[in-house]
């Protein structure tokens, strides 16, 4: 049986951006690949992310915030950063894995009404799924 591609998304914080990243990851790929997340520093889980996620019928309240753990680093076949903080922070990584930069606006900056503020964070998350079911189609074959 081939091995499983694994998939690590970095962001800063590993609150919402990347978080999302995961819960998209595990809930298209399902059991065909390994998929987890972290930041350069811990800021919690966002609780508008998880409310964003379970609007659209996936559960990530579930998941942590992690540090980037280096042996999941070493052995990601693909590290993609969702911010330009941890693409400009993320540590060296070894020629085998495909580095990947995906810059999404944070919505957890988002500024406005409470509807305004949802409505940036469904922008995020949406564009955030439709960019991981195209990398899996295209990069990851899934």
């Amino acid at each position: 049986m081939a091995k499983k591609p694994l998939i690590y998304f970095l962001c800063t914080g590993n609150s919402c951006r990347s978080q999302m990243a995961e819960g998209w990851a595990r809930h298209l790929g399902g059991d065909k690949i390994d998929v987890y997340s972290a930041g350069i520093e811990t800021h919690g889980l966002n609780p508008r992310a998880v409310a964003a996620m379970k609007d659209a019928g996936v559960d990530i309240s579930h998941h942590t915030s992690d540090l980037i753990n280096p042996e999941i680093l070493n052995k990601a076949d693909y590290v993609i950063t969702l911010c330009g903080d941890a693409n400009d922070k993320c540590p060296i990584t070894p020629p085998h894995v495909n580095r990947l930069h995906w810059g999404f606006e944070d919505p957890a900056k988002a500024t406005g009404s409470e509807e305004e503020v949802t409505a940036k964070f469904h922008e995020v998350r949406d564009a955030i799924r439709d960019r991981i079911a195209t990398f899996l189609k295209e990069e990851v074959n899934q």
